[in-house]
């Protein structure tokens, strides 16, 4: 999906995230506005992307498990950058919230992502 939609990191720390991703024939709808399923594909790729720096890969798995938005505007802009901020750091979940803007910095939509935290099982060795 990142790739397919031309999505870029720009900045990434623990607990703060921002991509960017382009407004053009992959992200708009027939009105040749950025289109709001792509927007929640960037919020759950920012979120998911700032959970993953927050847990030890090799012992976790991050799956989201819930994503609201609110589109308050649209754009024709050349690309749009996400930001995303946990608000939540448990052990089992986090919570984001991502807002998205224009390059002009015009709020398009804001997001949350609830990301379930879950242990990776060791496999147990073959024949047992």
């Amino acid at each position: 999906m990142i790739d397919h939609l031309g999505i870029e990191f720009i900045e990434a720390s623990k607990g703060f995230i921002i991509a960017r991703m382009p407004v053009d024939h992959r992200t708009i709808q027939p009105l040749k506005r950025l289109h709001g399923g792509a927007s929640m594909a960037l919020a759950e790729t920012v979120g998911s992307a700032g959970s993953m720096l927050l847990v030890d890969p090799k012992h976790f798995a991050v799956l989201g498990v819930e994503i609201s938005g609110s589109h308050v505007g649209t754009t024709t802009e050349p690309y749009v950058l996400a930001e995303a901020k946990i608000v939540h750091q448990g052990k089992s979940s986090h919570v984001w919230e991502i807002r998205i803007v224009d390059q002009s910095g015009t709020l398009i939509s804001v997001c949350r992502l609830t990301n379930r935290i879950i242990p990776i099982k060791p496999l147990a060795p073959k024949g047992e």
